[in-house]
């Protein structure tokens, strides 16, 4: 069996696993190998199978039953039914993310300390450099959103944020997934622009700068 080599492996590994059930390898019910079995043949180590799992048993495809195993519940997905469940819950990310980032956005023109600035700058060029996976990619661009957050000086704010960031996290991997595209050079000036914002002190130019590029990730969908 051919390894797993691309990345994201976590999902080329789901696409291995949901070929072989298509292929019927594994028929209805049927309870497929252990980690340890399965990532040698994948080519990939245990903690990316068992993130296989979660994304094919996300997707209706497996099951995973407590001190059973993992067990098949379907023998392929229903991509329509699917994309429309995803591309609902990323939108209502989409939704709650600007309810919490324009309003930072606005409050760090006000408030934003030079030190603040700062870091912003850096994790835009950060941002940037992590371009290897769409997760790295959405993990730097979480860390440069939650910067703005922070020079609000507004401590509900970023609890909110934070306590949000696991479901936008894999919302916007989701999204990338969809889109394809990530990283480009259009995409880091839109993010210079909302900080220079913030650096020119201007609230109004930084919320509807924020505003604007949160609203063309949902557009991204189609």
């Amino acid at each position: 069996m051919t390894p797993v080599r691309r990345e994201p492996l976590a999902e080329q590994a789901a696409d291995a696993l949901l070929a072989r059930i298509r292929d019927g390898e594994w028929v209805l019910g049927a309870k497929l190998p252990g980690e340890t079995t399965l990532a040698p043949q994948l080519g990939v180590g245990r903690s990316t199978v068992r993130e296989a799992i979660r994304h094919l048993a996300g997707r209706g495809v497996l099951a995973s039953r407590q001190g059973a195993g993992v067990f098949v519940t379907a023998l392929d997905v229903q991509d329509g039914l699917d994309d429309v469940l995803r591309h609902a819950d990323i939108t209502a990310v989409v939704e709650a993310r600007i309810a919490i980032e324009v309003e930072a956005s606005s409050l760090a023109a006000e408030r934003r300390t030079p030190a603040e600035l700062r870091a912003m700058r850096r994790a835009v060029d950060h941002r940037q450099e992590r371009r290897a996976s769409i997760e790295q990619h959405v993990d730097a661009d979480t860390a440069l959103h939650r910067a703005i957050v922070v020079a609000a000086h507004s401590p509900l704010l970023t609890e909110l944020f934070d306590g949000f960031t696991p479901r936008s996290r894999q919302a916007m991997i989701e999204l990338l997934r969809i889109d394809g595209a990530y990283g480009s050079e259009a995409d880091r000036d839109v993010h210079d622009d909302i900080v220079d914002a913030i650096a020119d002190r201007d609230p109004a130019a930084a919320a509807a700068r924020t505003r604007a590029h949160l609203r063309s990730l949902t557009a991204r969908l189609g």
